[in-house]
C-alpha cells in the first residue's frame, strides 16, 4: 500500500502513541527500578525466605513404677498454600477433603482462596501474598495419610506434637494440662515446665514458586532438644484405688467435694491424691474453674477433731499432762488467768475422762482443758510446728497456708476452742501432714511428689530426695500419742468404723460445723477420718476428707459414719496390693495390757 494515501497526521499521532507508550514503559521500569526497589526486593525476599520451627518433644510424666500418666504424640497441622492452589485441577478435591477433616466445604475452600494478606511496613499498608493457612490443626497420622493421598499439591501438613494424657481424668488434679498454645496450666506440668519443655529449634531456606526448597540456600539449622522425662512418687495403682472410692463416696452422699491423700510417713511421699470433682485432663475446656482446682492443697477448712491429736501430742511433749491424768469433762466452765472460760461442749455428755480417753472419745472440753493447761503461746508454737498457718511446698501452683493467728489476735475464747480444731484453718495436705509427725517419730517431714527429672537418651538424671522440715515432738511421745490413736477404732471409739483386724489402725475422726452466715451450722458439716497403719511401724497413711455429706433423715454426717468406712475400704484393698502381712496376735490384743514392738 502506498503511503501516499495515509494521512501525514495519522502518521504522527502513531509516532506520538508509540512514543509516548516507550515513554511509560521506560518511567514504569525506571520507577519500580529505582523508587520501588527496596520495597519490592522486600517483598520478594520475604515470599522466597522460610523460616520453618522444629518443635521439640514434651518430657514424658510416669509413676513411681514407670506408668505412662502424661506424654506427647505425634499430630499434623494441614494448611494450604493459596498461590499454589489451582481451583481447575484441584477443586473437586476440596469436597472430600472438607469430609475427611470433618470440616465445613464453604471453610476449606474460603482458606484455598485467601490469597492476600495487609500487612504493616515502613511505608505504610502492604499487600504480601499469603502462603500459609492453616485448615485443621491436629490431625492423627491416619487422618494425615488420607488428606495426603488427596494428592492436591498446595495441601500439606507440618508435624507438631500434642500432650496426651492416656489415663483420662486419672491424678487429673495433679498433673494439670497444657493448654491448645502449648502453655502449662496448674499441677505438675506447671511446677516442672522447666525441665518438660525441650527447646524448639527451627530451618532458615529458600523455596521456589513451587515451594520446594533450595538446598543451595538453606542458611541455617538448629535441631531441638526433647524435654526431660519426670517420675513422680506417685502409684497409679495406689490412684486408682482412691478415684474409685471417690466415686462411690460421690454417688452415696453427694457432697459438695471431697479428698483422699495417701501418703508415706517416713519420707513424704505421695502416692495418691485425688479430688471430687475431678476432670479430664484433654478435654480440660469443657469444665468450670472449680472442678479444675485441686481442692487438696487450695480448700481451706477447719481441721475439727483431729487437731486435738496435736494438743494431746503438744501436751504430753511438754510435760504438762501425762497419759492417765483425769479431767472432770462435766464441767462447763474453767478458770484462765483470773478468768472464768466458758467451754465448748461435747455432742454426748462425758464425766470425768483420763488424757487417753479424751482422745479416744474426742471430747471438746477434755481438749480445751488439756489446751489451758498448755497455754497460748505454746499452743500456738505448736501449732506452727505441726504445719499449720504455712504452705507444705508440695510444689504446684495454688497451694493457700491456711489460717492461724497469732496469739495477739486471739480473743477471749479461742484457747478453749482452738485444741478442738476450731479457730484454725488448713488445707487437706497440712491436716493429713500434721497426722503423719505422729507416724513418723514426731519429725515433720516436706511433702515429696516429684521423685526425679531424667534425659530422653537416659543419660542425665536430677533426683528430688526426701526433705524432712523439723522435730516436733519426741519419738517417745509420738509413739505414746499413737498407740492412744489405737483407741479411736476401737468399738466404743469414735471410728470403729475404720478397723482392720490384724493391722493395728490409729488414726483420728473429725467433724467440723461449717460457718454458714457467720455461725456454726447444725447440718453442713466436713467429716474426716486420719490415720495410719500399722501403729507401730507406720508405713501407710490415710487421709479421707468429705465436704458436706448429703445424708438421709435421721443421720449426720460424723466422720465416724462417712469418712471411716471410706477409710477401711481403701485401706483393705491398699493392704491387698502391698501385701502387708498382719501383726502377730500379740500385738493385736496389746491395747488390753499387752506389749507393743515399737521398735523401728
Amino acid at each position: 500500500m502506498s503511503l501516499s494515501f495515509i494521512s501525514p497526521i495519522r502518521i504522527g499521532f502513531l509516532k506520538v502513541v508509540v512514543a509516548l507508550a516507550f515513554v511509560v514503559l521506560i518511567g514504569r521500569f525506571v520507577y519500580l527500578h529505582v523508587f520501588e526497589h527496596e520495597r519490592l526486593s522486600r517483598i520478594v525476599e520475604h515470599n522466597r525466605e522460610n523460616m520453618r520451627t522444629l518443635y521439640s518433644k514434651r518430657g514424658d510424666i510416669v509413676d513411681a513404677r514407670g506408668n505412662l500418666l502424661a506424654a506427647t504424640r505425634e499430630v499434623f497441622e494441614v494448611g494450604v498454600d493459596p498461590q499454589a492452589f489451582d481451583q481447575e485441577e484441584d477443586g473437586e478435591k476440596l469436597v472430600e477433603l472438607a469430609k475427611i477433616l470433618e470440616l465445613p466445604e464453604s471453610e476449606v475452600l474460603e482458606k484455598c482462596n485467601r490469597r492476600l494478606r495487609e500487612v504493616e511496613g515502613p511505608n505504610g499498608v502492604e499487600k504480601r501474598d499469603v502462603r500459609w493457612v492453616v485448615i485443621a490443626e491436629a490431625v492423627n497420622q491416619e487422618v494425615y495419610g488420607k488428606v495426603n493421598d488427596l494428592k492436591i499439591k498446595s495441601v500439606y501438613g507440618n508435624r507438631k506434637f500434642q500432650r496426651h494424657y492416656p489415663g483420662s481424668s486419672l491424678a487429673s488434679h495433679l498433673l494439670g494440662f497444657v493448654n491448645k498454645e502449648g502453655v502449662p496450666s496448674m499441677g505438675v506440668e506447671q511446677y516442672m515446665q522447666f525441665y518438660l519443655q525441650g527447646q524448639d529449634g527451627w530451618r532458615e531456606f529458600e523455596h521456589d514458586g513451587r515451594r520446594r526448597e533450595m538446598a543451595q540456600f538453606k542458611k541455617r539449622e538448629v535441631s531441638p532438644t526433647d524435654g526431660m522425662g519426670v517420675q513422680l512418687t506417685l502409684d497409679l495403682v495406689i490412684q486408682h484405688i482412691v478415684e474409685e472410692e471417690l466415686v462411690k463416696i460421690a454417688r452415696d452422699y453427694n457432697p459438695e467435694s471431697a479428698t483422699i491423700i495417701v501418703s508415706e510417713p517416713s519420707t513424704g511421699d505421695i502416692l495418691a491424691m485425688a479430688n471430687f470433682p475431678d476432670f479430664d485432663p484433654n478435654l480440660f475446656f469443657k469444665y468450670k474453674p472449680e472442678e479444675l482446682k485441686n481442692r487438696a492443697i487450695s480448700d481451706i477448712i477447719e481441721p475439727g477433731s483431729t487437731f486435738k491429736a496435736v494438743t494431746v501430742a503438744a501436751a504430753l511433749n511438754e510435760g504438762v499432762t501425762r497419759a492417765s491424768e483425769v479431767f472432770d469433762c462435766g464441767q462447763s466452765v474453767v478458770n484462765h488467768k483470773d478468768r472464768d472460760l466458758r467451754l465448748p461442749s461435747d455432742s454426748h455428755p462425758n464425766g470425768r475422762l483420763s488424757v487417753t480417753e479424751i482422745l479416744v472419745k474426742s471430747s471438746n472440753r477434755g481438749a480445751a482443758f488439756i489446751g489451758v493447761r498448755l497455754g497460748e503461746d505454746k499452743l500456738y508454737r505448736y501449732a506452727r510446728d505441726f504445719g499449720f498457718g504455712q504452705v507444705t511446698n508440695i510444689g504446684p501452683a495454688g497451694e493457700e497456708k491456711g489460717i492461724l493467728h497469732p496469739v495477739s489476735r486471739w480473743d477471749g475464747l479461742t484457747i478453749t476452742r482452738m485444741p478442738m480444731g476450731h479457730a484454725v484453718s488448713a488445707t487437706p495436705l497440712q491436716i493429713h501432714f500434721a497426722m503423719s509427725v505422729i507416724a513418723n517419730d514426731g519429725v515433720l517431714v516436706k511433702p515429696r511428689l516429684i521423685k526425679r527429672a531424667y534425659s530422653s537418651d537416659g543419660k542425665l538424671e536430677i533426683s528430688f530426695d526426701p526433705s524432712p522440715r523439723n522435730r516436733v515432738i519426741k519419738p517417745e511421745i509420738a509413739r505414746e500419742v499413737a498407740k492412744m490413736l489405737m483407741g479411736v477404732v476401737r468399738s466404743d471409739g469414735t471410728a470403729h468404723k475404720a478397723e482392720i483386724p490384724g493391722y493395728e489402725i490409729a488414726g483420728k475422726t473429725g467433724t467440723t460445723q461449717k460457718i454458714v452466715d457467720g455461725r456454726y451450722s447444725h447440718t453442713a458439716h466436713v467429716a474426716s477420718f486420719i490415720g495410719f497403719f500399722p501403729a507401730s511401724r507406720p508405713k501407710l497413711m490415710v487421709s479421707v476428707i468429705i465436704n458436706e455429706p448429703k445424708m438421709t433423715k435421721g443421720l449426720s454426717g460424723y466422720g465416724g459414719v462417712v469418712a471411716a468406712p471410706a477409710f477401711h475400704d481403701v485401706s483393705e484393698k491398699l493392704i491387698r496390693y502391698m501385701g502387708m502381712k498382719p501383726v502377730n496376735g500379740e500385738a493385736q490384743v496389746a491395747w488390753k495390757g499387752g506389749p507393743l514392738d515399737w521398735s523401728r
